[in-house]
């Protein structure tokens, strides 16, 4: 009897002991991070948003709580089955980064007819909800969208720089995705713009980051002043490359995001690309402790700054003022 009442208590002490480490581990939240492309600006990012995660008690190190990683590469079909993925994982939260990244968690993970709201999505390194495309009739974000945006009249300053830092410049170019949202909407930016200061814009269409290097060359035949690298998917990933067609070429890179500066271009005013993530990641946080979407929606992004790379300033003999943030 004595034997069987000691097995018994065993084998409940088991039971309790398995069904406490369910429990722990349905209280563990599981993020999906979805990225569109590889890319050491858009990796800024991605660590902002855990370091605040992590500020916020949530981290794979310790254990509190799951990551799912998925990167499409820049390819739209792996886009698509790398968020349905995430979607037939049951995430808590979709952690999109990028223009296309959003639009398409957003989209695969929509409200539904009967009124349960779709997996949250937090957004980053993306336009305002209404320039991606994401707003209803009344221009209304989806419930499940939450996370940091930035609007296209940054760019306005950026192209200003141009005047200030290289006033000679006359002729702007760029290279540009005809199939990106975000970059269209950029480029239709950058060209009123050209047009508000009295500038002419030369550019080329690329569709991908393959075509970079031979869209780079054709550009640099119209002898453009200044090169503009515009927020844009194939500019991020292809950076480099750019670059060194331009370098070669005596012509300058300014840009509107700061991560570009730190690879190479000469100045820029735009996000911080680590601050837009580590605001998004408080955001996704509060969530991740609140269980609700009540208190948050898509915000603007707090900082933006003028930064400088030094090295290549001196390059094309630009100098520039104490407002500048210099890298390099």
């Amino acid at each position: 009897m004595v034997k069987n009442f000691i097995l018994t208590c065993f084998f409940y002490c088991v039971l309790i002991g398995c069904n406490s480490k369910k429990e722990n581990s349905k209280q563990k939240p599981i993020v999906g991070f979805l990225d569109f492309v590889e890319d050491a600006t858009l990796a800024q990012a991605k660590q902002g948003f855990f370091d605040a995660l992590t500020k916020s008690g949530y981290s794979e190190k310790d254990s509190t709580i799951e990551i799912i990683y998925q990167n499409a590469q820049g390819d739209q079909p792996t886009l698509l089955q790398a968020c349905d993925l995430l979607i037939s994982k049951k995430v808590d939260l979709i952690a999109a980064n990028t223009t296309l990244a959003t639009i398409t968690s957003v989209q695969r993970s929509k409200d539904l007819p009967s009124g349960k709201v779709g997996i949250p999505v937090c957004m980053m390194v993306a336009p305002r909800p209404d320039i991606a495309g994401l707003t209803d009739k009344n221009g209304n974000a989806p419930k499940n969208l939450f996370g940091v945006y930035e609007t296209l009249e940054y760019i306005d300053t950026s192209i200003a720089l141009i005047k200030q830092l290289k006033p000679g410049a006359k002729i702007i170019g760029t290279i540009y995705n005809q199939s990106e949202p975000q970059s269209r909407d950029a480029f239709n930016q950058l060209e009123k713009n050209c047009k508000r200061l009295g500038l002419q814009l030369v550019s080329v269409p690329v569709n991908n980051s393959s075509e970079s290097q031979l869209a780079t060359q054709s550009l640099l035949t119209k002898k453009p002043d200044v090169f503009f690298a515009l927020p844009d998917n194939v500019i991020f990933a292809s950076f480099e490359t750019i670059l060194k067609s331009c370098n070669e070429s005596k012509v300058p890179i300014f840009t509107s995001e700061a991560g570009l500066v730190s690879r190479g271009a000469v100045a820029s005013y735009g996000a911080d690309f680590y601050l837009w993530g580590y605001q998004a990641g408080e955001q996704a946080g509060l969530f991740l402790r609140e269980k609700t979407l009540a208190n948050l929606k898509p915000e603007i992004v707090k900082v933006r700054k003028r930064v400088l790379n030094k090295t290549a300033a001196n390059i094309f003999g630009i100098v520039a003022d104490s407002t500048f943030t210099l890298v390099n």
